[in-house]
């Protein structure tokens, strides 16, 4: 029970990573706030590990307001911010469109710019909490047909290696 009364918010949390992310940090006493855009598989997981969930697209910043306030109507603080929700629109770069290349760049990395740019003076005013952006081993690497997905990837590492340098 390391999370027992601790308040985290995961991104992308209704499938694959978050939805395991979800789990562990259930299981470990956090009450979570399961932020995904699927809102039939997200309200489905959600009841399974009987937790919160708020419906919204992350890509958008105009969505965090309306989570934030949620978040301290029900909870009064937030600790842990998990920046998981991410896509793929695979294609090698002579065939993809911009619309898959921005769809994905919007997803993966706007999001996590969104995100701790909107929590960020809440954990500074609280003196606590921890973000944790998920990256992938392709941000570093590349890979073949993913040069949207590498690209949002690589900019996660470098944000976050910015950000942990006091911005």
């Amino acid at each position: 029970m390391r999370l027992k009364n601790k308040v985290a918010i995961i991104t992308g949390s209704a499938s694959g990573f978050g939805r395991g992310i979800a789990k562990k940090f259930t299981d470990e006493g956090a009450n979570l706030i399961m932020v995904d855009l699927n809102s039939k598989l997200l309200k489905k997981v959600s009841k399974n590990l009987s937790q919160d969930y708020f419906i919204a697209d992350v890509s958008k910043a105009s969505n965090f307001k309306s989570l934030f306030n949620y978040v301290y109507k029900k909870y009064n603080k937030i600790d842990i911010i998990v920046n998981n929700a991410g896509v793929t629109k695979d294609n090698l770069l002579m065939r993809m469109g911009e619309d898959d290349f921005n769809h994905v760049i919007k997803t993966n990395l706007n999001s996590v710019f969104n995100m701790t740019k909107a929590v960020q003076r809440t954990l500074l005013k609280q003196r606590s909490g921890s973000i944790i952006h998920m990256s992938s081993v392709v941000g570093v690497k590349g890979n073949a047909g993913q040069s949207n997905y590498s690209a949002s990837k690589a900019g996660i590492i470098g944000f976050s290696k910015s950000i942990a340098e006091g911005n």
